[in-house]
């Protein structure tokens, strides 16, 4: 690898973004592609680290220095091969993942990182045009055969893991289409359901077997999926929303916030509702999000798009600062502000508010009741106190929950395989991701709680590899 001084004579060049006034009139995606001689600029700027502090940020230990300079030295095609080492999905980690690479990487000491997560994205896009990417199906098969619950980043990478390995696997989705939350979570402006349908042709070519609308002890029993199968990994995610518990909750108009997003993602993509189902829109409402985070910022990017009338997103939090405290040093995740392309689209943003009540009349929600709080540590614990006279109400129409999740919900699968929980509420799993249940795995948020795309890809693959050397004695995954 040659030694590179990119660092000293190229500025960081983010991709440019559709401009708000277009981009908020469709559901398409906001970044656009940098040329080819600015992405080779960028890759020049990787430093080549003795010990590149990218992998420490990486959960899938990409090979990040090694495809920067591939990029550098325009062999794009070595780069996707190296690329595809170590990440079944770059297409979707290159549009999705928030790079905790690019903290960690050793130009943010005192400068801009490497642009490492639109090089990743521009690698695996070079590679699908050019037609690098392929099926490539097993070349024997083990008789051995797998169930993936799920259908997720964590279920769709251990599928494609074990299905290498030989292993017969069929993917079981209890929604009508595969993709999990990629699929009804994602809004598209930031990730286009076709990039999820053009990884799952190759997949089905592939040899992998998806199963829609399976309601695992509804569809079929538990004892049939466990008679068809020598193992099952659960890759079921942490759909169990939080809620808060507060005066008013239950009037109409307050909604947990993935209730909207898998029904506005259903919306977009032409899906026809059932008579009986409520309709949650924003159009020409006053919204209010509470909660940040991900979640927030996609409901805020759809309510801008359905054009509300206003919205306003609240924090429990007090607002981060700007630059990295002192206790939040270099090369950890940096606990700032983050502001997501939503942002400028529209909206307000508060902190350090607390709901205490909703009201409304006949029966649909019109306020929310606030107070503004600060944060008390006693022993570990944490709490939030009311400021006095603080108290504001505002006027809306539709109120979205985005405060986080609390590991998969209950389920007659979940029981009837008897997988025991931690004291999170997720599923019990050693460091190799296998239960305590003989041929049960889990993979993803289902066992880690809510995280990062990454971070399920990342484990799916481990599953995989834990389940392979179950059925085999031996495992030769990666």
């Amino acid at each position: 690898m040659l030694a590179r001084t990119g660092f000293l004579e190229h500025a960081r060049r983010d991709p440019p973004k559709r401009p708000v006034h277009e981009r908020v009139n469709d559901y398409r995606e906001v970044y656009l592609p940098l040329p080819v001689n600015t992405l080779q600029e960028q890759a020049g700027r990787c430093m080549d680290c003795g010990v590149a502090f990218c992998h420490h940020g990486c959960p899938l230990g990409n090979l990040i220095p090694e495809w920067n300079d591939l990029v550098g030295r325009d062999e794009w095609q070595q780069a996707s091969f190296r690329l595809h080492l170590t990440n079944n999905f770059p297409e979707f980690t290159g549009r999705l993942c928030p790079a905790p690479c690019e903290p960690a990487c050793v130009l943010a000491v005192n400068d801009d990182p490497v642009t490492i997560k639109h090089i990743e994205n521009a690698i695996i896009e070079r590679a699908f045009e050019d037609g690098w990417v392929r099926a490539e199906p097993p070349a024997h098969r083990t008789g051995k055969r797998v169930a993936v619950v799920g259908s997720g980043p964590a279920g769709l990478a251990a599928a494609q893991q074990l299905n290498s390995a030989g292993h017969l696997v069929t993917v079981y989705e209890k929604s009508d289409r595969i993709g999990g939350l990629l699929r009804y979570g994602i809004p598209d402006f930031k990730m286009e359901k076709w990039v999820i349908d053009r990884r799952l042709g190759l997949l089905e070519a592939e040899g992998i077997v998806f199963e829609t609308g399976y309601d695992i002890g509804s569809a079929i029993t538990v004892e049939e999926l466990r008679e068809r199968c020598d193992a099952i990994i659960l890759a079921v995610g942490a759909d169990d929303a939080r809620d808060i518990d507060v005066p008013g909750r239950r009037l109409d108009g307050v909604y947990l916030a993935m209730d909207y997003l898998t029904q506005q993602n259903r919306r977009v993509a032409g899906d026809r509702f059932r008579r009986d189902e409520p309709q949650i829109t924003a159009a020409h409402k006053r919204v209010v999000i509470i909660g940040g985070g991900d979640t927030g910022a996609d409901c805020l990017g759809n309510v801008i798009r359905e054009r509300c009338a206003s919205v306003q997103q609240l924090y429990i939090y007090p607002q981060p600062p700007d630059a990295r405290p002192a206790a939040n040093p270099w090369p950890e995740w940096p606990l700032i502000l983050h502001t997501y392309p939503a942002h400028e689209e529209g909206g307000a943003r508060d902190f350090g508010i607390m709901v205490t009540r909703f009201t409304g009349d006949s029966g649909a929600v019109q306020e929310v009741h606030t107070v503004r709080v600060e944060p008390r540590y006693h022993d570990g614990a944490r709490e939030f106190i009311p400021v006095p006279g603080s108290e504001a109400v505002i006027a809306a129409d539709l109120v979205l929950l985005a405060i986080g999740f609390a590991g998969p919900s209950p389920s007659p699968l979940l029981e009837g395989l008897g997988v025991p929980r931690d004291h999170r509420h997720n599923l019990l799993a050693d460091t190799t991701f296998a239960t305590p249940v003989p041929g049960i795995f889990v993979a993803g948020d289902a066992c880690r709680g809510a995280s990062l795309i990454v971070w399920a890809i990342a484990d799916g693959r481990i599953a995989a590899r834990s389940c392979d050397r179950y059925l085999m004695g031996s495992t030769q995954l990666a």
